[in-house]
């Protein structure tokens, strides 16, 4: 799943549009949405949008032992 797909399932399922979330993190829709068939949507742009939804965000490295390197907005 790409992260263009994985923020269009995001919007679906807390019932906003993707153009009303690019407006929340203070973008245009036209913008943003460039960004998502570009990929190019930044690690701090997905921590925003998690801070303007409420909702956690994660990004994990999981080494061969089992120790974890994350990247969030906790």
């Amino acid at each position: 799943m790409t992260t263009a797909d994985m923020i269009k399932q995001l919007c679906e399922q807390m019932n906003i549009s993707v153009a009303e979330l690019a407006r929340r993190i203070g973008q245009t829709p036209q913008n943003f949405n460039k960004k998502l068939k570009r990929e190019t949507v930044t690690l701090d742009e997905l921590k925003t949008i998690a801070d303007v939804l409420d909702i956690k965000f994660e990004q994990t490295f999981i080494l061969p032992d089992g120790n974890e390197i994350k990247t969030g907005n906790d």
